[in-house]
């Protein structure tokens, strides 16, 4: 891969991962307020009330942070822009990450594969 199709590639990577940012922070906000789904189901069959007080979710570390779609304890105007940017850039550290272990997997076992070409010795 040359460095011109790799910049290429990070520029598209970068340009995409800011416009989802984007997004995540400017438009969540206007994200309608009605129940979700399974929340709407759960209220139009009207077993909403029998969750289990003491549901496995609950247990969860993050659960103490996240509170459905914000953070608990910050103003919901503030706190649902921070959840869709903090859940973007999780999405796309896993994207990412995956990625980067596929690749790996796919070159090295790859008799052919000549790791000199493919390595960015700026980084």
């Amino acid at each position: 891969m040359s460095n011109d199709t790799r910049s290429r590639n990070r520029a598209f990577v970068i340009a995409g991962l800011g416009i989802a940012l984007l997004i995540a922070i400017f438009l969540s906000p206007f994200a309608s307020k009605n129940p979700d789904g399974l929340d709407r189901v759960s209220q139009d069959l009207k077993f909403e009330d029998k969750a289990h007080e003491d549901a496995p979710a609950k247990k969860l570390p993050f659960y103490a942070v996240f509170d459905e779609y914000a953070l608990r304890g910050v103003p919901e105007a503030v706190a649902t822009p921070i959840a869709g940017l903090v859940g973007t850039l999780a999405v796309f550290g896993l994207a990412w990450g995956i990625g980067k272990l596929v690749v790996r997997g796919s070159t090295s076992s790859n008799p052919e594969y000549d790791e000199s070409r493919y390595t960015d010795d700026s980084e």
